[in-house]
């Protein structure tokens, strides 16, 4: 069992907050009458679940402190017993710590005073334990179960109740007294009159019950069949009351309600349209201004065409006479590098051999990367051709298999790619990069075609989505991606959603400020993942007529490389050939350095003019090259420039006419708004005005939802009343009330009788002469506790075991004889007038501590009140050496005014004081502890 170490009050009678030291085997309180030392042994009582003394409770202490809660808080030793961490006190609560906080709250609760327990491992103050909810707490019941699986049993329980007075008086009991204190300490008495009070009832109870069993049964039935007849009128009524309700207050107004709803919210939505449409008109102002801009910048732009067209002219002219003037000179000097080449191997027909076989593998390797660039010009040229008279740039291949095959299967449906435009050109190279993944996405028209669409994809293997949740597009963002873009059909949510989604930003350094998914105009993305450039080239291009304009305009521009570079393929091949005809003709006896010195000086003049045609012809390239540039740029921009003048005029034209219709509709709505508010403010006069406050028209609402809700109810109640059978006759409601009364005292007659009956029948049921084993095996467990304790204490102790049989009469007069020895001067009895008054004490008290002796659960504490109450100096010594011997832990009382002796086995002794009158609280608890005693060797 376990032990106490510290005991905390707050709110406790006059204590305001107290926290004592137990850590110790034996604890005196003393002082004087009416200090509080009961009050402390009360507040343990409390704690542990146990009846307080005298008569008082815990609500008496709470009152005292008039607090609206009072605590009680000890902690308590939880060590092991043995080695093994189950031999723990509260091991069975989960709890392994060497300490435990015990805690009991009481709180006034509707007038009442409850109590409600918690057990803690470690030190938990009370301020952490007041935080605690109240599913950590315990009831009574539950506590008690608690403390007996720590050690504190029934048995020891009973014995630390006994109030101020019987602890030092058991010596004066009779035998049969002590005997029958033995069984109710053990809970064997309490078993005893039960089993006697159950046989005297058994077989009056018996009889009553059968009688009383038929006649209840009769008045059930007839009260059942009264209680349908009061459930059916109270129905009847029911039916009748809504019925009337419906037709005269629910229905009317919930329909007036629900016009005038329609009316706000009509009334609402003209006012916004009529917002909307100023907003339009002043819309439509600047666009006409605009269209006057556009007009202006496009025919500055066709004029500025006209005078770059004959600037071009002029400059490709200019580099064309440059180039022709070059190309001689430049060939001469050529030549010239040429025969000297060949002047050096001429004369040595080994070399000559080698320069001739090398020439002749240059002339295969040209001639077969001009067979490449040949194919990839024919290549880019059918690329070209495929975008003659196309609106949209071709889909892949795998797309129009598919397309093909789902319309021969009759699922309507359409791609990404044919349904998006780029509204804003400076985003196009963003929109192509994000949307590249979800061009060939395939959207059906119809959910129902899914199953058919995915078998179709399934066989034909196509790699891009197809897709049946898909919805218009809902208005944009201002500054996300999809406001850039123009779409003409649904598409997938997921799609639409991650479009709005993204923002456009101007600079990285803007989308890194701002954070969240981003683009900048040049296609560098950031998403949840990070950062990544997703632009692509314009060859690659492809939503919109424009996205056809880049492809054309790149791959002609990649027509114009090839056919620079197929140029110098074909250059470089003429120039080997000429250079291997030479070679051989060097082979076949013609000497390049003959030729060299005829042509001297041809060749010293062409290499004199060479450096200045080369830089003619160079500033020709240059000037013709800015001009072809700022050409295509104009050219490029002017097409935009008109798209946007088109669109504009388009947009204009919708925008005038849309302007006048919503006038005229506007004109119509309001006409007919003004009639229906006047209609329904003459209804709304005749209800009365309590039917039509905020609050009734909400409760309505949440009964009915709605007006078509409550005809439904309405023609369900006719229906109902028509069809059903029902009760109208009002006098049942009395009869069934009276019935119901009387079946009822006669059920609670009949019950107490079964229980009463039921109990005696268990306790006559059990074998008596087996219970009769269990009060021997207590007799004996309480002798053994009394010779041990009397060994303790020096005296020799013995308790004769009564005689118990299976007879009344035997139970009643046994009794529990007890001799002692003091002092080998012979045997006394319980109070026989021949021993001390110390021996008095002593006898009580090993009487007393073998009531809570258990060798299963060692150790325990025991409240003992004024234990040396008239006693001398060597009978306290003998009384300190026992208690001292037992190994027990002791709370003792007593008065000031004994012998100091008294404290001489005390490890702790609290100090009481009197509350002063007119103050709240009390004195503080002096707290005096024992100093540990030192070896003299130490």
């Amino acid at each position: 069992m376990f032990h106490l170490q510290t005991l905390e009050l707050l709110h406790w009678d006059y204590c305001q907050r107290v926290t004592l030291p137990l850590d110790g085997n034996i604890i005196t309180i003393a002082g004087p009458n009416g200090s509080g030392k009961t009050t402390l042994l009360d507040a343990l009582r409390t704690l542990l679940g146990l009846e307080c003394s005298g008569g008082r409770t815990f609500r008496t202490y709470a009152r005292h402190a008039n607090a609206e809660t009072a605590w009680l808080r000890a902690l308590v030793d939880n060590r092991p017993r043995g080695r093994q961490n189950s031999s723990r006190p509260f091991a069975s609560s989960l709890l392994y710590a060497d300490q435990v906080t015990l805690a009991c709250r009481i709180e006034r609760q509707g007038g009442d005073w409850v109590r409600r327990y918690m057990i803690v491992e470690g030190v938990v103050e009370i301020e952490q334990l007041a935080e605690k909810s109240e599913r950590d707490s315990l009831g009574i019941e539950a506590w008690r179960k608690r403390l007996e699986a720590a050690g504190l049993t029934r048995a020891i329980g009973r014995v630390l109740a006994l109030e101020q007075g019987q602890t030092d008086r058991l010596c004066e009991l009779s035998p049969k007294e002590l005997l029958r204190l033995v069984f109710e300490v053990f809970g064997d008495q309490e078993v005893l009159d039960r089993y006697e009070q159950a046989r005297s009832h058994q077989q009056q109870l018996a009889k009553e019950v059968q009688t009383a069993e038929g006649e209840l049964a009769r008045t059930q039935a007839q009260l059942a069949e009264l209680a349908n007849r009061v459930t059916s009128y109270r129905q009847w009524q029911l039916k009748i009351q809504e019925r009337e309700r419906l037709a005269t207050e629910v229905l009317p107004v919930l329909q007036w309600s629900e016009a005038r709803e329609r009316l706000a919210r009509e009334g609402r939505e003209l006012h916004r349209a009529r917002l909307f449409a100023a907003a339009d008109a002043r819309a439509m102002s600047a666009r006409r201004a605009g269209l006057h801009e556009l007009f202006k910048e496009h025919e500055s732009t066709k004029a500025r065409l006209v005078a770059l067209e004959g600037e071009r002219r002029e400059s490709r002219a200019a580099f064309d006479q440059a180039r022709e003037a070059e190309k001689p000179v430049e060939q001469t000097v050529k030549r010239e590098d040429e025969l000297r080449a060949l002047a050096d191997v001429e004369a040595d027909a080994a070399a000559l051999a080698a320069r001739t076989q090398q020439l002749a593998g240059d002339k295969d390797r040209l001639r077969g990367e001009y067979t490449r660039v040949d194919d990839k010009l024919r290549h880019v040229q059918g690329l070209l051709a495929e975008l003659k008279d196309k609106r949209l740039p071709p889909p892949p291949p795998e797309v129009k298999p598919l397309r093909q095959a789902l319309d021969d299967a009759g699922i309507a449906h359409h791609v990404v790619a044919d349904s998006i435009d780029i509204a804003d050109e400076r985003w196009r190279e963003a929109a192509e990069g994000v949307l590249r993944g979800s061009r060939w996405v395939v959207v059906l028209k119809h959910r129902s075609d899914e199953a058919r669409a995915f078998a179709i994809a399934s066989k034909q293997k196509y790699r891009h989505y197809v897709v049946s949740d898909a919805a218009p597009v809902p208005a944009a963002k201002a500054g996300s991606l999809l406001a850039a873009l123009k779409v003409s059909a649904p598409l997938p949510t997921w799609l639409a959603r991650q479009l709005d989604g993204i923002r456009c930003v101007a600079s990285t350094e803007e989308g890194s400020g701002a954070g969240g998914e981003w683009i900048t105009p040049d296609a560098y993305y950031r998403d949840g993942r990070g950062g990544r450039s997703v632009a692509i080239p314009p060859s690659d291009h492809q939503f919109g007529a424009n996205a056809v304009a880049g492809r054309r305009t790149s791959l002609e521009a990649e027509l114009v490389r090839i056919d620079a570079e197929l140029t110098r393929v074909a250059k470089a091949q003429a120039e080997v050939d000429r250079q291997l005809k030479d070679a051989q003709r060097a082979a076949q006896g013609h000497k390049a350095a003959m030729e060299l010195s005829e042509r001297a000086d041809e060749f010293a003049e062409a290499r004199a003019r060479l450096p200045a045609l080369r830089q003619a012809r160079a500033e020709a390239s240059t000037r013709m090259t800015a001009v072809e540039a700022e050409h295509d740029r104009l050219l490029k921009a002017s097409g935009v420039h008109e798209q946007n003048y088109e669109r504009a005029q388009r947009e204009l034209a919708e925008g005038e006419e849309r302007q006048a219709r919503t006038a005229r509709e506007h004109v119509e709505r309001r006409k007919t708004l003004q009639a229906a508010a006047l209609t329904s403010r003459e209804a709304g006069a005749k209800f009365p005005p309590r039917w039509i406050t905020s609050i009734a028209l909400t409760a309505l609402k949440n009964e009915f939802e709605n007006a078509r809700q409550a005809e439904i109810r309405a023609h369900h109640v006719d229906q109902e009343l028509d069809k059903g059978v029902w009760e109208t006759d009002a006098t049942v409601l009395d009869r069934h009330v009276r019935m119901t009364q009387q079946v009822r005292d006669e059920e609670e007659q009949l019950s107490n009788r079964k229980a009463s009956n039921a109990l005696a029948a268990t306790a006559a049921g059990n074998a008596r002469e087996r219970y009769i084993d269990v009060l021997r095996a207590t007799v004996r467990r309480y002798k053994k506790n009394v010779a041990e304790l009397g060994e303790l204490a020096g005296v020799a102790a013995e308790a004769q075991l009564p005689h118990l049989d299976n007879d009344d009469t035997v139970l009643a007069q046994a009794g529990l004889h007890v001799k002692f020895n003091f002092d080998g001067k012979g045997e006394v009895g319980l109070n026989d007038g021949e021993a001390s008054g110390g021996q008095q004490v002593l006898k009580s008290l090993i009487l007393l501590v073998g009531l809570m002796k258990d060798d299963e659960t060692p150790g325990g504490f025991v409240f003992i009140d004024e234990p040396f109450a008239h006693l001398d100096v060597r009978n306290i010594q003998l009384v300190g050496h026992f208690l001292r011997s037992t190994r027990a832990q002791y709370l003792l009382t007593t008065p000031i005014t004994h012998n100091v002796e008294v404290f001489e086995p005390s490890e702790i002794t609290l100090v009481t004081s009197k509350k002063p009158r007119g103050e709240r609280w009390a004195p503080p608890i002096a707290v005096l502890a024992r100093r540990p005693e030192v070896s003299e060797y130490a």
